[in-house]
């Protein structure tokens, strides 16, 4: 099947939907959700730019899920998800590179010193997709940093 394909197409919005309700658990501090979105032996890797080796590694669903509390540090998060390209390795196989931009506001300094402090990360997700009953999974996602940036937060 080509890219063209219809049956593509569909897959195609399948695997980009998969990614967006990643994005959404993430925000939610949904750790149940985000990993439900895994194979049942899923790997999620972190990695540093530059770094070969990953700095965190959560294998299978259950340690998915409770990779996502650390995100309840933060008053809000955003992650906005930007490039998507999906290639086909077989019929239930493809592999995925996505962009996101993480913004992490969090509360810096204390008393009259304190403010609001959006930590954003960009970030690239190398993904690999597997076809399964459920649906379209991510069976590895290797979240790569590539540069994090400290910004001052106006407004609510």
């Amino acid at each position: 099947m080509t890219g063209s394909d219809p049956l593509r197409s569909a897959d195609r919005l399948a695997i980009r939907e998969l990614v967006d309700r990643y994005a959404r658990a993430a925000d939610r501090v949904d750790g149940a959700a985000a990993a439900a979105l895994f194979t049942p032996d899923g790997a999620l890797r972190i990695f540093e730019r530059g770094g070969d080796a990953a700095v965190r590694e959560r294998l299978g669903r259950e340690a998915i899920a409770t990779a996502f509390a650390g995100l309840s540090r933060y008053d809000v998060t955003l992650h906005v998800v930007a490039n998507h390209l999906v290639e086909f390795t077989g019929e239930d196989a493809a592999t995925g590179e996505t962009y996101c931009l993480a913004h992490h506001v969090r509360t810096i300094g204390e008393g009259v010193e304190a403010h609001p402090s959006d930590h954003l990360m960009a970030i690239r997700y190398l993904d690999q997709y597997r076809r399964t009953e459920e649906g379209w999974r991510i069976a590895q996602r290797h979240l790569q940093v590539e540069f994090t940036e400290e910004h001052p937060v106006s407004g609510p």
